[in-house]
């Protein structure tokens, strides 16, 4: 979850570090921490936000051309100075950046301790740094032996930079689960958790694999296995803009982000499907297409908002394509023994492409014989590397903690693969396939006119900011909706809300609706109309007040609404792509309103790396 930048080269390296941190503060803001070379190994950290870090190293000596920070989301110790990285050793010759968690952290501390170490915070990062100090010192080893030895003894998952005071011109750099860039420039190198602060110099980047080593020396990179066996890197070329992680006039990221969507809609389809040419294909589905269609089961595993957008797909593929559909938590999947046959597919969707817990499932379904199929946004990401094939969703980069622009291009390509599916098995007719294309190939300009109600929406949210409690119905297509919706909503503005099936109510959640209570409806015209009219019917009878997502000219359920947000009619197949754009609009007026920090909500972070 945390931020990584360092950097060794020609140029001052405080100011680049200092900037990447900025930029990779969504993965993780409780304290902030940069280590130096200038003459002397220097180590300046605080909790809070990167900019209290810049503001405190205002008096200090930061001259330097080698240097690492880190910016944390806290798992061992709470956030404050001391647990802050980067962690020196006891010595206080080498220190350590972390992301990731060391399992047997405690076990290794307490046989630390007992050869003399001491340890000042209650990270297991500390650990992790003494002990790459005990091997040192034992083995009388260089420093990149050390690390490389020290990785055959933690468990668990880590991104990790070392500097020492002994190399003042080496940085040494390893992973295992945690992700971990390193870019290559003209006698300089980049070491980040993603791209962003890498993108300003330049477009050549190394995606280290699981427990590849990386040494920076004197102007040469060194890239080895944790067997001690010379790796030859692979750079790819960076296609990201640099604008395209700049808010470009927007308050937030997150209005930048889903006022975005019409264009990532679009590149999500973009060669995909041409609706006049009948030309429907995705690389990762043609590979593999007899499996697809001779599957008997396809299991979906994702977290969070992924999830979502895997139920939304259980309903397409299961309509399109005829083959039972299973959503699960990636979270629970591996811990309850599923059955996982060989005839499956498993497809697992995750914005980052490095959520831990999609990656462990992933892990144990292809231990099972089942073919992995993965939808990621990120080029490179750990899950486009160990899925067997797959698709990116080409939404940008979204810096966001709270995903927008990733759920509806998701669910953009998972509308492909169940078209693509069912086309092949014969399950969904020629006629429909084509009326489904033209349609969403209209998708992206109604997005466009969804997002012309902003103003519209913030006046409801004006009406709504004081709310303790919100409840979100959807029916069909619409239930997974009404679930992110409710899910935005807790995240950037802590309002308690839940979402659930509109025929659910009766079975025990009706009981919380009074006066106090807003219900957001999502009541477009399907063909389940005529249920969710009495579903608000019942909450009305109750004196909630109903927030009615409507498709234009509906006239009957405008007429028992309190607030009414017509959006344009569609197939009811494509419908969450169009009724998730108010929720997203309406969770973002009422976090501002309410002075909510919407793009780095409390206790979260964009890229869950731990367990």
């Amino acid at each position: 979850m945390c931020g990584i930048v360092a950097y060794v080269g020609h140029r001052e390296a405080c100011p680049i570090i200092i900037k990447g941190l900025k930029r990779l503060e969504y993965r993780g803001y409780d304290s902030a921490g940069i280590a130096l070379m200038n003459g002397t190994l220097s180590v300046y950290k605080k909790k809070g936000k990167v900019s209290e870090l810049e503001a405190f190293l205002q008096d200090k000596d930061v001259h330097s051309n080698i240097g690492m920070g880190h910016t944390r989301w806290a798992t061992h110790g709470e956030p404050n100075d001391v647990n802050a990285h980067p962690h020196f050793s006891t010595s206080k010759k080498i220190a350590i950046i972390h992301n990731g968690i060391i399992e047997n952290y405690a076990a290794l501390k307490t046989l630390l301790i007992s050869k003399g170490h001491t340890f000042k915070s209650e990270t297991d990062s500390e650990v992790f740094i003494n002990l790459i100090e005990d091997i040192r010192e034992n083995n009388h080893c260089t420093l990149a032996e050390a690390v490389r030895l020290a990785l055959h003894e933690v468990v668990g998952a880590y991104a990790i930079v070392v500097l020492s005071k002994d190399d003042p011109h080496q940085l040494v750099a390893a992973r295992k689960g945690s992700p971990l860039v390193l870019g290559i420039g003209k006698g300089e190198y980049f070491l980040a958790s993603d791209a962003t602060p890498i993108i300003e110099y330049t477009n050549d980047v190394v995606y280290l694999k699981d427990y590849e080593l990386a040494v920076i020396k004197n102007g040469e990179l060194d890239i080895r296995s944790r067997e001690d066996v010379k790796q030859t890197p692979y750079v790819q070329r960076l296609e990201m803009a640099l604008e395209s992680i700049e808010k470009g006039g927007y308050e937030h990221f997150m209005l930048k982000e889903i006022f975005e969507q019409p264009r990532s809609i679009l590149d999500s389809m973009r060669g995909r499907m041409i609706s006049a040419s009948n030309h429907l294909m995705m690389s990762g589905i043609r590979e593999f297409e007899n499996k697809f269609v001779n599957a008997e089961r396809i299991l979906i595993v994702a977290c969070g908002t992924s999830w979502h957008a895997g139920l939304v797909a259980e309903y397409l593929i299961e309509d399109f394509a005829r083959i039972p559909v299973e959503v699960e938590y990636a979270s629970e999947f591996r811990y309850r023994n599923p059955i996982i046959r060989e005839t499956d597919i498993v497809i697992a969707i995750s914005q980052s492409g490095e959520t831990a817990d999609t990656l462990a499932a992933i892990e144990l379904a292809k231990s099972k014989g089942a073919t992995i199929f993965g939808i990621c946004n990120v080029v490179g990401s750990s899950i486009a590397r160990t899925t067997d094939a797959g698709a990116y969703t080409h939404a940008g980069p979204e810096i966001g903690v709270a995903s927008t622009k990733a759920f509806t291009a998701q669910v953009t390509v998972l509308t492909l693969i169940a078209m693509i599916i069912g086309s092949k098995r014969g399950t969904l007719e020629t006629s429909k396939l084509h009326g489904l294309m033209a349609e969403l190939e209209n998708i992206p300009a109604k997005v466009e006119r969804a997002l012309k109600l902003d103003q519209q929406i913030q006046e409801i949210a004006e009406k709504f900011k004081n709310a303790t409690n919100f409840i979100y119905l959807g029916r069909g297509y619409n239930y997974p909706v009404a679930l992110e919706g409710a899910l935005k909503l807790k995240e950037i503005s802590y309002i308690h809300a839940e979402g659930y099936p509109a025929a659910e109510m009766k079975h025990g959640p009706i009981a919380l609706i009074d006066e106090q209570m807003p219900v957001v409806v999502i009541a477009t015209k399907d063909g389940s109309y005529e249920k969710i009219v009495s579903n608000i019917q019942e909450v009305r009878a109750r004196k909630g007040k109903v927030i009615a997502i409507v498709t234009e000219g509906d006239t009957t359920i405008p007429a028992m609404s309190d607030f009414v947000i017509e959006i344009p009619e569609t197939s009811e197949h494509l419908a969450p792509l169009l009724s998730v754009i108010p929720l997203q609009l309406l969770s973002y007026h009422i976090a501002v309103l309410r002075g909510c920090n919407v793009d780095q909500p409390r206790n979260l972070a964009k890229s869950v790396t731990v367990e």
